[in-house]
């Protein structure tokens, strides 16, 4: 299926915005200067895959199998949006050391 570019381009900006955001508040709150961008993997496998959390653990080889064959399907629109979502936890993380850097104690 095809994806239209103005549907692509908000689709960009909003993964871009709401991951910066969610890693923003998650800094500010945990201190953490990259936690977020530590936890986006499993944020996007979580996206991507349609198999439970749990089954990593309990059935591994399938659950792995499944996620690589899903992982080689992505379209690029697909796989643009979700770099940029990684790209604002990045951008979280880079203000928040400015922001300490500059002074400001509660980040």
């Amino acid at each position: 299926m095809q994806m239209a570019l103005p549907v692509l381009i908000i689709s960009i900006l909003l993964f871009f915005v709401l991951f910066f955001g969610i890693g923003f508040i998650l800094n500010m709150l945990l201190r953490m200067t990259w936690i977020m961008a530590i936890v986006y993997p499993i944020v996007a496998i979580l996206i991507i895959d349609e198999v439970r959390f749990l089954d990593y653990f309990t059935n591994p080889g399938h659950s792995f199998h499944l996620l690589g064959e899903k992982i080689t399907r992505l379209h690029t629109p697909d796989i643009i949006i979700l770099i940029s979502g990684f790209l604002g936890t990045i951008v979280a993380g880079i203000v928040m050391r400015i922001l300490r850097k500059k002074g400001y104690r509660m980040f």
